[in-house]
């Protein structure tokens, strides 16, 4: 792998505001390397124009001068080359111009070209080379500090025609006069120095405003990366709340990539908070389970050494502790088949076999079932189901399970003289099954735990410390399956109402595997332990919506 190079920032931020700062400053380098050169390329092309027309100017002065020269007076024309050989400029010509020093010529010069002038006349046109007269004079230097010369040459060249030749009959030779304006003054230097060394001033000032801006921008960019980087640091370590806060100006890639993170921290901390539960209530399982299987084997234990020691001899003994010991391994059984009921149930292993059947058939034969309990009770059980059908899809003999236990709860913990009544009707939204009874109810400080497995409640009433402690959390699972509720009210010493809510339409065959957990233990509600023959279940006030988090 490359090795990173030594000079280069190592944070993000710093890379963002050494790139930004680069790229401005690359920026302004290469716009100070070429505006100098081509606005040295416009000056010069102004400069060049301006020479232009001065030279127009010069042409013209001259030429206007050397026509009055000509004509000095009304009675005579004066020559502009006198008619000896070789030609030479004539008097008048010489004192019309002048010379450099002073003159026509060097009052022009310095007033109007502002460049060296060199003014020639030549022979005639065609021969533009054969010099008769010349008068250079060279610009005085200028008042105004910073012009330097610039290297430019503009000329002009016309035909004056000599009319003193006329006088003697010949035709008029014409004479060429060139104009040359060269080395101008100028500010171009000057200008472009100014304008560079305004330009290098704008910028550095702009490259350290960008150097500002780049460092405030990178902070916009970066402190939303940060806190992500900050919050994945904590949920790393274990702190399930951290979460990333909402930035304002943050680009919506970074605002979407902070909610979808929060959310996956929200699930993550929902998803942990359920394995943490699980975990704890696995724990508080297997101890419960401990403790309830080290009851009746302890039990048998005794049982088997007192035989051994002897017991055994005595026929009423024996037949005692085997019946005794019957009845533990009988417990065994009907605790080991609750607990692998529930198991089934709960991690979704039992497939509802939902049928449109008539609920009222599931009411009537758990009622059947009850008949002769709550006979020998005397307790008074009765039903009330609609004369029309009430069809719902369900698992009938499942159904029937949870209304045995309901039902044996309700009958276990009302006295004799008590009455138990179960109704069916159909709502809106499906049908609802509740079982009422004039029972002893459950104290309210026991509420929040009585869906637990193997509570039983107060050691107060001996019924219900007799059972198991699984019924309840069957009921829950199998109407959870059904996608169901279930809602127990009830008041110590008023009895309990249990109702069973069932959906129109199934939709959460397992809460295991369908996600579907939500549930709520309000303050209010009971429910006794069914004493049916497989199912025991303990006291309950709660309600259970859905899939419970269990």
């Amino acid at each position: 792998m490359a090795r990173t190079l030594p000079l280069l920032p190592r944070s993000f931020r710093a890379r963002l505001v050494l790139a930004f700062a680069g790229i401005v400053a690359i920026a302004l380098a290469l716009v100070l390397a070429a505006l100098p050169r081509l606005l040295d390329a416009y000056f010069l092309e102004q400069e060049t124009a301006s020479l232009d027309r001065r030279t127009e100017v010069m042409a013209s002065l001259v030429a206007q001068q050397i026509l009055a020269a000509q004509s000095q007076g009304t009675d005579a024309i004066r020559p502009i080359l006198q008619p000896t050989k070789p030609l030479t400029a004539s008097r008048a010509i010489l004192k019309a111009l002048g010379d450099e020093r002073a003159g026509f010529v060097k009052n022009l010069t310095d007033r109007v070209a502002q460049a060296d002038v060199a003014i020639r006349i030549a022979s005639s046109p065609k021969t533009p080379d054969d010099i008769r007269y010349e008068l250079i004079v060279q610009a005085a230097p200028p008042e105004s500090p910073g012009q330097q010369r610039e290297n430019i040459v503009r000329e002009r060249s016309f035909t004056v025609f000599d009319r003193f030749w006329s006088q003697s009959g010949a035709a008029a030779p014409g004479r060429r006069v060139t104009v040359r304006l060269s080395n101008p003054y100028s500010f171009r230097v000057q200008t472009l120095e100014t304008i560079v060394g305004v330009m290098a001033f704008t910028g550095a000032l702009a490259l350290g405003v960008a150097l500002v801006a780049s460092i405030l921008l990178a902070n916009l960019l970066t402190t939303p990366v940060r806190r992500l980087t900050e919050a994945a640091r904590a949920l790393g370590q274990g702190n399930l709340d951290a979460r990333v806060p909402a930035s304002r100006g943050a680009a919506p890639e970074v605002a979407e990539l902070a909610t979808a993170f929060n959310a996956m921290a929200e699930r993550l901390q929902e998803s942990m908070t359920l394995i943490r539960r699980d975990r704890d209530r696995s724990r508080d399982f297997l101890a419960d389970v401990s403790h309830e299987l080290r009851t009746p084997i302890a039990a048998l234990r005794t049982f088997t050494e007192l035989l051994q020691e002897g017991a055994a001899k005595d026929p009423a003994t024996r037949e005692e502790f085997l019946q005794a010991s019957r009845q533990q391994i009988e417990r065994l059984d009907w605790l080991a088949t609750n607990l692998l009921e529930l198991s089934k149930l709960e991690s979704g292993l039992v497939a509802l076999d939902l049928r449109p059947d008539d609920l009222r058939v599931v009411v009537e034969d758990a009622v059947e079932q009850a008949e002769p309990n709550a006979r020998r009770k005397g307790i008074e059980l009765a039903a009330d189901v609609p004369e029309e059908p009430v069809r719902l899809a369900h698992d009938p003999p499942r159904m029937g399970q949870v209304l045995g236990n309901l039902i044996g709860n309700a009958i276990k913990f009302t006295e004799a003289g008590g009455r138990v009544a179960v109704h069916l009707r159909e709502t809106p939204e499906g049908a609802e099954l509740s079982v009422r009874d004039t029972g002893v109810g459950i104290d309210a400080a026991e509420l929040p735990r009585v869906f637990d497995r193997f509570f039983r409640g107060s050691q107060a009433h001996e019924e219900r410390a007799g059972g198991s402690g699984l019924g309840l959390s069957i009921v829950r699972s199998i109407v959870e399956m059904h996608g169901g509720r279930v809602t127990i009210q009830s008041k110590l010493g008023s009895g309990t109402e249990v109702v069973v809510t069932l959906p129109r339409d199934v939709s959460v065959s397992s809460p295991r595997l369908d996600g579907a957990l939500n549930a709520t233990v309000p303050d209010s509600a009971t429910m006794p332990a069914p004493a049916g023959a497989l199912q025991p279940t303990a006291d309950t006030h709660a309600t259970i919506q859905g899939a419970s988090t269990r």
